[in-house]
């Protein structure tokens, strides 16, 4: 093919152009090997400058690659107290603040972390250069090298003492933390302080909430991933209309798990329900070999998304105070346990009920200020106008079967039967009163704490739930099984002085529980209940899992975890 002769030199001056932008480049390239180790100091300076100033001003990016910082003010921030001087190595030398950084971007799962958040990948690969004999040599002295590791560490380095500090969720109206947001002179003390004494574990260690249960979900990391399995298995759609697809997608789904023997042919009805018993018997799950809703939502939650929820977990210790108090309650509606702790000693635990899904316990902190015994239940309007008003429209008889009272206004009990339901479909102009009594659903014992949602610690007559595996069967209230245990217990410790003696407000709630009267009791000293919902805790060196009842923990997993 011939080429005009007027196209020649056009064509010269882009070869021309090519090849000094090559050259230029490649001028570039050289100029960030330096000759000796002060040099390499002073270029790997200047770079550190160049690049920070232009990630601030590129959303993050760090020169031209797909690096982002996601700390880069911050970052400009530390540098320039120090002169824009490199934080993490010194001549050609990683200093051991940067050794021990790069360890702990590593091993950041046992902190309940994820090592890719702190750019762990770009980090070995600039590592492996600096110490594969098999490399180039002028990888060592490439200031351009030297000048990224230090950026992404300076990086990486901020974002873990807020990642620690205050986690990764969000604020909300529960959250007691007084130091939601910190300021740039906090980071640059952390800064100052690894600095100064080289101890990343000790900083670490003070950044972290001293809560008990905190330090034993830590405590159990260690061995969840020494037994992780990542593997993605299958997921059992729930609800699901097509008995024989649900059926196939749970052999499956058991069959990997090693629950049934073989997945090549149909098991029958038997066969399912004795692989489904052996999967319960494993989760510590009710054991009926039924695959219903709460089985099928442990079969499809793996160990990659375990350990995302041990981080929500850990994150949701750090929304905490940083000093809870000397004595208080806490209930965990997800495991249903409550726990008195004295002192940082668990001094008493109860089984309790919680919530159902529909009506989830809340999440919420406040004091216990009395108890009553043998107290009246009023129903909040949720349950008045969800299920009381639709059963008393189809039969006034409801309320009387059901040992409720209406009563007027002015206080005078009125005949249901008197009334023209039909004129009310969400709300009524009435109270409906359950009076006090063995019947009645907050049983013989209701301990009172300030909330907007209507809800108390209390009794109940339906003891026989506490037998129950599956606890999440109440109307939001939560009620516990050693009622009796924490009335005494928040008696006994409720003097005004050490030396206080509450034998006679013990021996009158004790009779008047006999004598089956309601009385109220005052709690002079205010004690604390937290209700709270952790689907892990840390036990025995390890960590146990609950049913995420409420999905609380998936919603915060899709909304901040979702590249996880």
């Amino acid at each position: 093919m011939s080429i005009s002769k007027s196209l020649y030199p056009f064509i010269i001056c882009i070869l021309l152009c090519s090849f000094v932008a090559c050259k230029s480049k490649s001028n570039n390239a050289g100029d960030h090997i330096a000759s000796s180790p002060q040099e390499l100091q002073e270029k790997t300076k200047d770079l550190i400058r160049n690049f920070i100033e232009k990630a601030i001003n590129d959303n993050g990016r760090l020169e031209d690659s797909t690096i982002i910082l996601s700390q880069a003010r911050l970052a400009k921030t530390l540098y320039e107290k120090n002169a824009f001087n490199p934080s993490w190595s010194n001549k050609e030398q990683w200093l051991p603040a940067g050794d021990s950084l790069f360890h702990f971007i590593e091993t950041a799962q046992l902190n309940g972390l994820f090592p890719e958040d702190y750019h762990v990948k770009e980090l070995a690969t600039i590592r492996q250069k600096f110490f594969a004999d098999s490399l180039s040599k002028n990888d060592r002295k490439d200031a351009l090298l030297w000048s990224k590791a230090d950026i992404m560490l300076t990086d990486a380095f901020v974002q873990i003492v807020k990642d620690v500090k205050l986690g990764r969720l969000p604020q909300d109206s529960i959250t007691l933390r007084k130091d939601s947001v910190l300021s740039d002179d906090f980071y640059q003390q952390q800064f100052t302080a690894l600095q100064q004494s080289g101890s990343l574990a000790q900083l670490i260690n003070s950044l972290e909430p001293k809560h008990k249960g905190y330090q034993l979900l830590k405590d159990g990391i260690q061995q969840f991933l020494d037994s992780a399995d990542y593997r993605q298995f299958t997921t059992v759609p729930y609800p699901e209309k097509d008995a024989a697809k649900f059926n196939r997608a749970l052999q499956k789904r058991l069959y990997e798990g090693g629950f049934i023997a073989f997945d090549s042919t149909a098991a029958d009805s038997s066969q399912l329900a004795d692989a489904v018993k052996s999967f319960q018997k494993k989760k510590g799950i009710a054991v009926d070999g039924r695959a219903g809703e709460g089985t099928v939502r442990m079969m499809n939650v793996n160990d990659r998304e375990k350990f995302i929820r041990i981080a929500i977990s850990m994150d949701k210790y750090k929304m905490l105070p940083e000093k809870m108090p000397s004595r208080y309650i806490w209930v965990n509606t997800s495991s249903n346990y409550l726990e008195v702790i004295d002192k940082g000693e668990v001094k008493m635990t109860s089984k309790v009920i919680s919530g159902k899904p529909k009506t989830r316990t809340p999440v919420l902190t406040s004091n216990i200020t009395e108890l009553i015994t043998y107290p009246q239940w009023v129903p909040p309007p949720s349950i008045v106008s969800k299920e009381i008003l639709p059963a008393v429209k189809r039969n006034p008889g409801y309320l009387s079967r059901k040992g409720f009272s209406l009563v007027d206004s002015k206080g005078n009990e009125v005949d249901p039967y008197s009334v023209d339901w039909s004129k009310y479909n969400k709300t009524m102009p009435y109270r409906v009163v359950q009076g006090s009594g063995d019947a009645n659903a907050l049983g013989i014992m209701k301990f009172v704490f300030s909330n907007k949602y209507s809800v108390y610690l209390h009794d109940t007559n339906q003891r026989y739930l506490f037998g129950s595996s599956m606890r999440s069967l109440s109307h939001g209230c939560v009620r516990v099984q050693e009622w009796e245990k924490l009335a005494l217990y928040i008696l006994k410790n409720d003097s005004l002085n050490a030396a206080g003696n509450n034998s006679s407000r013990i021996d009158s709630m004790q009779s008047w529980l006999q004598k089956k009267q309601k009385r109220s009791i005052a709690v002079r000293n205010k004690i604390p209940v937290y209700i709270r919902y952790f689907s892990c805790e840390g036990q025995k060196g390890g960590i146990v899992f609950y049913d995420d009842i409420y999905n609380e923990d998936k919603i915060l997993r899709q909304k901040y975890f979702a590249l996880k």
